[in-house]
């Protein structure tokens, strides 16, 4: 089960990220990138709005064995800096 905190939903209205993206992002990312054990970055390049700008989206996930939980949200133009190569 994947669940959003006030947080993330805040976080996502301020920096102009629907809903649907952030959730699509969290389920199916582009890439992966663990933080520590529990946590996940998880992140795709998405033109906000659609047929924009091209933005990288980061989702933040903290999991557990039966929840995993979007704890925030942001968007970079600094796809090269954040992109892993691996």
């Amino acid at each position: 089960m994947l669940t959003l905190s006030n947080h993330a939903r805040e976080q996502a209205q301020r920096r102009g990220l629907p809903e649907a993206i952030v959730l699509s992002v969290a389920r199916a990312p582009e890439q992966r990138i663990s933080v520590r054990p529990g946590r996940e970055i998880r992140q795709s390049r998405i033109a906000v709005p659609a047929g924009g700008t091209l933005y990288l989206v980061r989702v933040v996930v903290d999991m557990d064995p039966t929840v995993e939980t979007v704890v925030t949200v942001y968007r970079t133009s600094m796809i090269d800096k954040y992109w892993s190569r691996r």
